[in-house]
């Protein structure tokens, strides 16, 4: 009986061991971090790996993730410089990089962070006019990036990238401004219309313009190749007459033939086109002795 009781007591205690031990003894994951108090106080910040704490005077306050994290804040009521009140909703990216702050600088450090961002958008929009707040998101999510990084750096967290996700302005400016960007895109339409019928009738006088100068050539060209063509004829009549006459003087023909052979040229010359013919004076003579010599062998 004494040894059943002495196994069963070395049991309890082999059991009680194994409890403490797996109590105590911790993994720690990467990106996680633990931040462990000591009676009370703040002992040390436990790291990926394998920890062990001392029973009953070590406790594991909290688990902090490392990596970074997103929080989508709902819709915010907002006032803008003139007077304008909108709803905007932005998304925060954000890292924690002191586990240590992160417990004691804050309590609650998600409802803190949300306030924060919250009055940092407000205070961000006053300073903005509708048209700039719907313009200038980049202005905006950099302003509000930098105010938060600042603020949350007690609290050893580290705000990365701030983004504006929707601005939601009253139902009135909506419909005003979609009003607006109708009339100018039928403005636009209107400028590109007119752009293209302007277009259109430069085209149009051009080739009109092409066209009357391509027949201008046209007849100056043929003007040209007649004038031209009538000059060597002209000056192919003239060739062959002055042959015959060169002939004629080779076959001794005496004043008068000559004469004559040149009255015929002038008579081709003319070719029936001139209504006047100047005739020489030698020519003249030459036709008169010949009509006379005719009378005289007649009679």
């Amino acid at each position: 009986m004494n040894a059943i009781g002495t196994v069963g007591i070395i049991i309890g205690i082999l059991v009680l061991l194994t409890i403490i031990i797996g109590v105590n003894v911790r993994i720690v994951s990467q990106s996680m971090e633990f931040v462990i108090e000591r009676l009370g106080a703040y002992r040390s910040s436990w790291s990926v790996g394998l920890h062990v704490k001392l029973p009953f005077l070590d406790r594991i306050v909290s688990r902090v993730n490392l990596r970074e994290q997103v929080i989508d804040f709902r819709p915010q009521s907002v006032i803008t410089k003139d007077n304008v009140t909108m709803k905007i909703d932005a998304v925060l990216y954000y890292q924690v990089t002191d586990s240590k702050l992160y417990t004691y600088g804050v309590l609650n450090p998600m409802m803190a962070l949300e306030n924060l961002t919250a009055t940092t958008l407000r205070n961000v929009i006053g300073q903005l006019e509708l048209d700039e707040t719907l313009s200038s998101r980049d202005i905006i999510n950099t302003q509000m990036r930098s105010i938060l990084d600042e603020a949350t750096d007690p609290w050893g967290i580290k705000v990365n990238r701030v983004e504006v996700k929707n601005i939601i302005p009253p139902a009135d400016i909506q419909e005003a401004m979609e009003k607006q960007m109708r009339a100018e895109r039928e403005r636009r339409e209107s400028i590109l219309r007119a752009e293209g019928q302007k277009t259109s009738a430069i085209l149009v006088a051009e080739g009109n313009k092409q066209s009357r100068i391509l027949e201008a050539s046209a007849e100056k060209e043929s003007a040209i190749l007649k004038a031209q063509g009538e000059s060597e004829s002209i000056l192919m009549v003239q060739e062959a007459t002055a042959r015959g006459i060169e002939m004629i003087k080779k076959a001794g023909a005496d004043q008068t033939v000559i004469a004559l052979k040149s009255l015929d040229t002038l008579v081709s010359v003319a070719n029936g086109q001139a209504t006047k013919l100047i005739i020489p004076s030698e020519i003249q003579n030459m036709t008169a002795l010949a009509a006379s010599l005719k009378e005289v062998i007649n009679g």
